[in-house]
């Protein structure tokens, strides 16, 4: 069993390509926590870890892991944290890992909002190379019914400037978010949004119901109709037929998500597309994962 000397607050998260990197867990949960859809955080309340028991684990760490070169700040958003405080972190760990070449976060996009974009710079010149943002939806009415505390503008504004900042971007849009009544707007919102982005990385998942659907449909501020297969598959269709992307780099290869799908776009969008149409008409021969999303 691997050993790590930090103590961790489970549950713990983190992206799939962070596999392999060092996890620093300075924030306890996520500032936010409201969204209808999301149930990671929902067993602990929000706080900062003290930096001193930070610059402590930070210092125990390169003792035992002095080879590290990619660290990632948990919890749910780390950016939330201030600049002054993450600016800490981040010299903390550059003192103390000399073959560090990147450190990555969560964030929302409102964790950008009061930084600077001299500050972000300055974060990025630290060590800070990207942040994971789960978008969701770039449609006004489906942030609002999951109550995401965002909109397309703040989303938008908010994430360019880290990217301006030369902090790398890797976002999420979830499918099946707004259900079969708001699936046009939710995948083409979405994709307008993605396109005004033009991320670094992009990619989507699969709205899953770990407490039912019923669970989520009494925190949805709105009429949610439950979407089978076939419709998500569709939704996913139409999303990446509106994108018009120069080379974020797509993955659609979650546990959650029924087709497969990995490449760049634009390059590979008609490839996509063709096997999406292939999956649509003929599910039973398209290798489709099983359904699995309806809860435990």
């Amino acid at each position: 069993m691997f050993f790590t000397p930090l103590k961790y607050e489970e549950p713990l998260f983190r992206p799939p390509s962070e596999a392999y990197s060092l996890i620093l867990q300075a924030t306890i949960g996520c500032s936010w926590n409201k969204c209808a859809f999301c149930e990671m955080y929902s067993s602990k309340k929000f706080r900062v870890k003290p930096l001193a028991e930070l610059k402590e684990e930070i210092k125990l760490s390169a003792e035992y892991f002095p080879e590290t070169r990619k660290i990632f700040i948990a919890d749910g958003n780390a950016m939330a944290l201030q600049f002054t405080f993450l600016k800490e972190i981040l010299n903390s760990l550059k003192d103390h890992f000399p073959k560090l070449t990147r450190v990555t976060a969560y964030a929302g996009s409102r964790d950008m909002e009061e930084k600077s974009l001299n500050e972000l710079q300055k974060l990025n010149l630290l060590g800070l190379k990207m942040v994971y943002v789960g978008i969701e939806s770039g449609d006004e009415e489906v942030l609002r019914m999951v109550n995401k505390g965002e909109t397309n503008e703040s989303v938008c504004r908010n994430l360019k400037k880290a990217k301006d900042a030369g902090i790398k971007l890797s976002v999420m849009i979830l499918t099946g978010l707004g259900g079969k009544h708001f699936t046009d707007q939710h995948a083409i919102q979405s994709a307008n949004l993605i396109n005004r982005i033009q991320p670094d990385f992009l990619s989507t998942l699969v709205l899953s119901f770990p407490y039912g659907p019923d669970h989520y449909k009494k925190r949805f501020k709105g009429e949610f109709i439950e979407m089978e297969q076939i419709d998500i598959l569709k939704e996913l269709r139409t999303f990446i037929s509106y994108t018009e992307l120069n080379s974020s780099i797509f993955r659609s290869d979650h546990a959650s998500n029924y087709l497969i799908l990995k490449g760049i776009l634009g390059r590979d969008k008609n490839d996509f597309l063709k096997k999406l149409d292939f999956a649509i008409k003929d599910p039973g021969k398209a290798g489709l994962r099983d359904e699995w999303r309806r809860g435990l």
